[in-house]
């Protein structure tokens, strides 16, 4: 679909929904439901049913892994109003902004705005690009106040969630339509950033319920330390909807587009639609499955560069079931099919331009229980790929509880991630682009390049020693093989990717929440790495010059503090501080972020938000000559649930 007719088929989608909240006879409307936005407690928060890290429901408590929930009233009480600023909530995340649309977001280190081991998913859906193995942050959006919590492992998920799950899993998961019933208007208006949200919920017969949204959002351009304009301002338009029919089937979608300046040139044109099916039954034995299904429509029109277009479709099945009473298993199996269309720009391109690209997995893993207080977790997924074939992909982990309220786990765990299109297919030509009959390059992929892969260990332990206090504190270790390097071209001019790099990285992360008093509660984390790699005999890797490999603090951390005044008002401070990166060198940086909010009265809030309170600027990622500065910036939000 082209872009230019992406938005507009999202105004006939608006058009068609709202001629159903006109249809009474079809639609039965139900009155607003405002969100309960009191703060849980430390043990309700204990047990928050979490997915991501065995694909089944369980309590947070009882997760073996290094997970951090950010629910939708923390995401509220910050004032976030984009994914990746309500990223900057969990601890065991590193997240910088690059300029006005680009964020380096990571786990565990490798940050770089193209950062391709994280794997990101939204309600299910795994918004990654092929051309690079990561994520374009800067067409990924939902309505932040439908976000039911976002779960943020950092470690390997790749047994359960397949290749690119190196250093961790973000699952986005919004309310279900029957959570947001009846109307909300939203809109935030800041100094260089701005955004208004419609929703609308209602009922679909007995046991159905819908929601409707349309979002516009802009952001300027940032500044330099000179003052020069980055020229990454943008300006996106999304819609979409989402049904739900008891607990067991789900359909949604959603669809964008978006203009992202640049310098010089026109501007970047990206859109997209994305429609998924999910259907889940429980038997009468307990055991239960999901059928998933979805597509997945992007465009990107980078003048100069390329233009992609590229259609995924998705299929995943499960099922989990209780054997002999003493092990829980859940295997099962997916396939999908990438569609990748490029047209070619002067200065690089991806041969052969249309390429179907193919993912297939199985996988399997079996709880045991051994005791009452101890669990075993053995896993295995095998994934295929164009690229390398099949790839193997186990884990091991072990919970023990002793005693109540805490938890000792560990793990081993080896994940990879699978080559993208820039490592096997780039190509950018020189002048002349062909010589006695041989092309000639600057840069090109390397077509034996191999998966990277990650040995990963483990050891956490997550405890309540009393009704006021939590905390989560994890040891990781993991070595890295045949990572990726620019070497020089034995047969001509110019540089291929190959895999001649070794890396280890090596840390502890901790975060706690401490329940101050009945109004107030104060919480923060941080993570201690270091973050090194080595050149295998032979390289003359070229990234050092090119920044390919990333640049990562030794630490940082951060404190919220969240009270409630009373008489519906609320005051939010966050405290964050970030080490200095080594390459691109940039200085170490400490920010505080405030937010006052006041409940006029039932359904309508008023908040002002503060960010980088006591500095009037401070970059967080790039080259000293062409980074963008985080500047001092004030925002009112405005909420209404009539």
């Amino acid at each position: 679909m082209p872009s230019s007719t992406l938005f507009p088929a999202a105004v006939r989608v608006s058009a068609l929904l709202a001629t159903l909240l006109a249809a009474p006879a079809a639609v039965a409307i139900v009155p607003a439901q405002n969100d309960d936005i009191a703060e849980l407690s430390l043990e309700e928060l204990a047990n928050i049913q979490v997915t991501s890290v065995s694909k089944r429901s369980e309590s947070l408590s009882d997760a073996a892994a290094s997970i951090f929930v950010i629910t939708g009233n923390d995401i509220r009480r910050a004032g976030a109003a984009s994914l990746p600023e309500a990223l900057r909530l969990a601890p065991n995340l590193q997240v910088a902004r690059v300029d006005a649309r680009n964020y380096a977001v990571t786990a565990r280190g490798f940050s770089s705005p193209f950062e391709n081991k994280l794997l990101v998913l939204i309600d299910g859906r795994t918004v990654y690009s092929p051309l690079f193995s990561g994520v374009f942050w800067d067409v990924q959006d939902v309505v932040l106040d439908d976000v039911e919590r976002i779960e943020v492992i950092s470690g390997p998920g790749a047994t359960l969630w397949g290749a690119n799950a190196v250093n961790g899993v973000i699952n986005i998961i919004t309310k279900s339509s029957a959570a947001t019933q009846g109307a909300l208007l939203a809109t935030t208006l800041g100094k260089d950033a701005r955004d208004g949200a419609v929703r609308y919920g209602g009922r679909l017969g007995g046991d159905g319920h819908y929601r409707a949204y349309a979002k516009h959002a802009e952001n300027d351009d940032t500044h330099t330390a000179t003052g020069a304009t980055s020229q990454t301002g943008w300006h996106r338009d999304q819609a979409g909807f989402r049904t739900d029919w008891g607990d067991g089937l789900t359909v949604q979608g959603d669809v964008y587009d978006a203009r992202l300046r640049q310098a010089n040139t026109r501007d970047i044109r990206v859109a997209g639609a994305n429609l998924l099916g999910r259907a889940a039954r429980t038997f009468a034995d307990g055991s239960s499955a999901t059928l998933q299904l979805y597509w997945d429509h992007t465009e990107r029109d980078q003048p100069n560069a390329f233009h992609e277009r590229l259609d995924t479709f998705d299929l995943q099945l499960q099922h989990a079931v209780h054997v002999d009473g003493n092990h829980h298993v859940v295997w099962g199996g997916g396939y999908r099919l990438g569609h990748d269309r490029v047209e070619n720009g002067p200065a690089f391109g991806f041969l052969p331009g249309t390429l179907n690209l193919r993912w297939a997995n199985l996988f399997a893993q079996d709880e045991i229980t051994l005791r009452d207080n101890l669990r075993v977790m053995a896993g295995l997924k095998i994934e295929d790929n164009n690229y390398t074939g099949a790839e193997v992909l186990p884990t091991l982990r072990l919970a023990w509880n002793p005693r109540p309220a805490s938890l000792v786990w560990t793990s081993l765990s080896r994940a990879v991630r699978a080559p993208s299109r820039i490592d096997r297919d780039l190509y950018s030509p020189i002048r002349p682009p062909v010589v006695n009959g041989v092309p000639q390059y600057g840069v090109a992929g390397g077509p034996g390049f191999e998966s990277e892969t990650a040995k990963v260990f483990e050891l956490g332990y997550r405890g309540r020693p009393s009704a006021s206090l939590s905390y989560s504190t994890t040891l990781f270790f993991s070595r890295y093989d045949r990572l990726r390097t620019l070497e020089p071209n034995p047969s001509g001019p110019g540089s291929v990717f190959e895999n001649r790099a070794d890396g280890l990285t090596r840390g502890i992360e901790a975060w706690a929440t401490w329940q101050a008093a009945d109004a107030w509660r104060l919480s923060g984390g941080g993570v201690v790495q270091r973050v090194g790699t080595t050149l295998e005999p032979g390289s003359r890797d070229l990234s050092g010059a090119t920044g390919l490999f990333t640049s990562d603090p030794t630490h940082y951390w951060q404190v919220r503090s969240s009270y409630d005044i009373g008489a519906g008002q609320e005051c939010d401070v966050t405290l964050r501080h970030v080490g200095a990166l080594p390459r691109p060198s940039v200085p170490a940086y400490t920010a505080v972020d405030a937010r006052w909010g006041w409940r006029i009265r039932r359904g309508l809030e008023l908040s002002i938000i503060a960010q980088n309170v006591f500095d009037p600027r401070h970059a967080e990622f790039g080259a000293p000559a062409t980074r963008s500065e985080y500047e001092r910036a004030l925002a009112v939000r405005v909420v209404w649930t009539p």
